[in-house]
């Protein structure tokens, strides 16, 4: 790999890690930066060594946002160690999946995302009271469900979106802001990443001096964002996350169609 194609996926990496700790879609940046780079490895390889990175970063915001934040560990904590099976469970046949099959679903998604937060501006910007509320268990179940099971088999698969998904999941279900619902995803998103890499580097799958290299960016961007998101607030999360949206959007429609 050239010293060119080094500096692209740790500016990639950085950029990244920044990206998913507000909003989610790191992986946006992150895996068209692995593919041009390394166009020789297998596609899975891309797929090991994002996760790689992505690891880092994610867990680095999730330890940010708990210092700041009072996390909803009653649907966290089951959430997570789900996820760490589902997401594994999924990267054991992201292979025999054809991406193109999901990628119109996913826009429809992504695009319904994006609708239900402009014409709801209301949306994700109230804060609870995360210590004196007790969430109906069917509530929370259906949270800890989709979130567990569902959003990290899919990231297991594929990946796009997957913080983006969770932050919707913990606002719609559980009405937390988009603060602490950022701070709820980056723990699942970890939990999600650490059960697909292990299953991609069982297999062989990771470029791990690249993917080292790439995660020493990942953290630090990691760390500005998560900083950058609580001083900032709800609203600067809403817009970043639109913003996502609309870039993933685009990009999964260039890839279905270019």
């Amino acid at each position: 790999m050239s010293l060119e194609h080094l500096l692209l996926l740790f500016a990639a990496a950085g950029a990244a890690g920044w990206v998913d700790a507000v909003a989610g879609g790191g992986g946006l940046l992150q895996l068209p930066a692995l593919l041009l780079a390394a166009p020789q490895a297998p596609v899975a390889a891309a797929l090991g060594t994002n996760k790689l990175s992505s690891i880092m970063g994610t867990a680095t915001a999730a330890v940010t946002y708990g210092r700041r934040t009072k996390l909803d560990w009653r649907t966290l904590g089951p959430a997570t160690l789900l996820a760490v099976v589902c997401s594994g469970l999924g990267a054991l046949s992201a292979s025999a999946v054809p991406a193109p099959y999901f990628r119109p679903i996913i826009m429809a998604m992504l695009l319904a995302v994006a609708l239900f937060v402009v014409f709801r501006p209301q949306f994700g910007t109230i804060q609870p009271d995360l210590g004196g509320v007790e969430l109906p268990l069917r509530r929370r179940v259906t949270a800890l469900l989709l979130a567990g099971v569902a959003i990290a088999c899919y990231d297991g698969v594929l990946g796009p979106g997957t913080g983006t998904f969770l932050i919707f999941t913990f606002i719609g279900i559980l009405g937390h802001d988009f603060v602490h619902s950022s701070a709820m995803a980056k723990v699942i998103n970890a939990g999600t990443n650490l059960g697909a890499l292990a299953v991609f580097a069982a297999q062989g799958h990771v470029l791990w001096l690249a993917g080292l290299g790439m995660a020493v960016f990942n953290i630090a961007g990691a760390r500005l964002g998560a900083a950058t998101a609580l001083r900032r607030g709800s609203g600067f999360v809403r817009v970043v996350l639109l913003v996502v949206v609309i870039a993933m959007v685009a990009k999964l429609a260039l890839d279905q169609w270019a």
